[in-house]
């Protein structure tokens, strides 16, 4: 049994922990020999903390064995990507003119997790400055899907979304500003959260220092990324806590109001964008089937104004974002990867962004009152990630033709970071050896139905992880 509890959940691993079925030092023990196993293949664990998780572990349990008081995820493991403060280890953004960026203290949502008795085992791997859509940078070099080793994880929360797949840890701490939580799940087959802006506070060392470009306060949320929908559930519960460095943070409860049933979902599908690949619309379908077997009812329509709301994310970002403010300095810290991934890309993101607004943010008022009245009928939105596959590593280095599919490929995800909307990364099944996956995006803080239809559909396509790395 040891050796198979790197396959269990972090719910699953806080019960049997619970029930004394098995020790947090096993637990521990278990997932860091994984860790040892295939990390050599994946690179997605780039910092191990080996020996404060085990004496966490054993902690835990003397805890337990002396009746003291034990926490939702008491004697869990989990990792952290590289741009989220954990204490006494570096928030290297995996730059390397970072690399000795020691955190002196714990982001908020890891603090709430460590106040519930998760014991951090390792960090994850990333692109520099989390900018890319593939992860690699020169620090720790890039991270190979365990699903096949010539695609990418995604990014930029590629590492932890590999390290889940393959069964190196039960629960992920990441981050999205345009899908890089969602993306990467759809790219490993797990699942993962990005929760409504402010709901989960956020705060780190580069924030006290200076404050962040306005789309990134807007649009980057913190979120977790899992293998089970139950998971994410329990992780955002005790992520959402207050506290005092986050003045956007809201105190929503995680229960909406009852809503009227079957409740309305609708599917994107043909409006997704012009270049969606036949795998993903099949696991649209798929999906949709098993809402349809749970009790919901599924609309075919669009919602309002999508095209432009993802062309004024677009402008938005260069605006206010760091694109414009910070790139001679970002390109000056960062390697030749980063700026070939933004030299290939620079036309692909001018042309995304359409027809210039004279203030995107101001436009997004009117939009963002349009989807809200829209949702009224239609709580629920089922559409792709991306309209692609998997694609292969490096595919960001490509400019051209390429480019520009990619950023069509992007309006579904983007637009949840516009608007601020929850969405939940679910995956739905596997096609010529890939994962397929969609997303659930509800109104502003209505988590709860996203994730409530991620495990309807859980319950009827399984799960697909954890996996063994896969060979190209």
């Amino acid at each position: 049994m040891k050796d198979e509890l790197w396959r269990l959940g972090a719910v699953e691993l806080s019960e049997g922990i619970r029930s004394r079925q098995f020790s947090s030092r096993a637990v521990v023990e278990a997932h860091l020999k994984r860790i040892d196993d295939v990390n050599s293949a994946l690179n997605a664990v780039t910092v191990r903390l080996d020996e404060q998780a085990l004496s966490d572990a054993d902690a835990a349990d003397w805890a337990q064995a002396t009746g003291q008081h034990l926490g939702a995820l008491h004697g869990v493991p989990i990792t952290v990507k590289e741009n989220i403060d954990l204490k006494g280890s570096n928030t290297t953004h995996c730059v390397t003119a970072l690399q000795g960026a020691r955190a002196s203290d714990d982001a908020p949502q890891i603090a709430a997790l460590r106040s519930a008795g998760a014991i951090p085992i390792g960090r994850t791997n990333m692109p520099e400055f989390g900018v890319r859509w593939h992860t690699d940078n020169a620090l720790r070099g890039a991270t190979k899907n365990p699903w096949g080793a010539d695609r990418t994880p995604g990014g930029s929360s590629g590492g932890e979304a590999a390290a889940i797949a393959a069964g190196m840890s039960p629960l992920g701490i990441g981050n999205d500003y345009a899908g890089s939580i969602r993306w990467p799940s759809q790219c490993c087959g797990i699942t993962g959260l990005k929760p409504s802006y402010g709901r989960i506070a956020s705060a780190n060392m580069a924030m006290a220092a200076a404050a962040p470009p306005l789309s990134v306060q807007m649009f980057a949320v913190q979120g977790p990324l899992a293998r089970q929908v139950k998971d994410l559930r329990l992780a955002l519960a005790l992520m959402s806590g207050p506290s005092g460095s986050d003045p956007d943070w809201v105190p929503a409860p995680l229960i909406g109001p009852e809503i009227e049933r079957p409740i309305r979902v609708a599917m994107v599908l043909d409006d997704a964008g012009p270049d969606l690949e036949p795998q993903v619309a099949k696991g649209i379908h798929r999906a949709a089937e098993a809402l349809v077997d749970a009790g919901y009812r599924i609309e075919e329509c669009t919602p309002p104004s999508l095209n432009r709301a993802a062309e004024l994310f677009f402008q938005s970002i260069f605006r206010y974002g760091i694109h414009k403010k910070s790139q001679g300095l970002m390109r000056a810290a960062a390697s030749s990867g980063y700026g070939a991934s933004m030299d290939a890309h620079w036309d692909a993101y001018m042309a995304a962004g359409g027809a210039p607004s004279n203030d995107p943010m101001l436009d997004r008022f009117a939009i963002a009152q349009a989807w809200c009245e829209w949702m009224v009928d239609y709580p629920l939105i089922l559409a792709p990630i991306t309209t692609r596959r998997p694609l292969d590593a490096g595919f960001d280095l490509r400019g051209g033709e390429d480019a520009m599919v990619w950023m069509r490929s992007l309006r579904m995800v983007v637009v949840a970071n516009f608007l601020g909307l929850p969405s939940v990364a679910t995956p739905v099944g596997e096609s010529e050896g890939l994962p397929q996956g969609v997303q659930l995006i509800g109104t502003r803080f209505r988590e709860d139905l996203c994730l409530d239809a991620a495990e309807a559909i859980e319950q009827r396509l399984g799960r697909l992880t954890p996996v063994d790395p896969r060979p190209n």
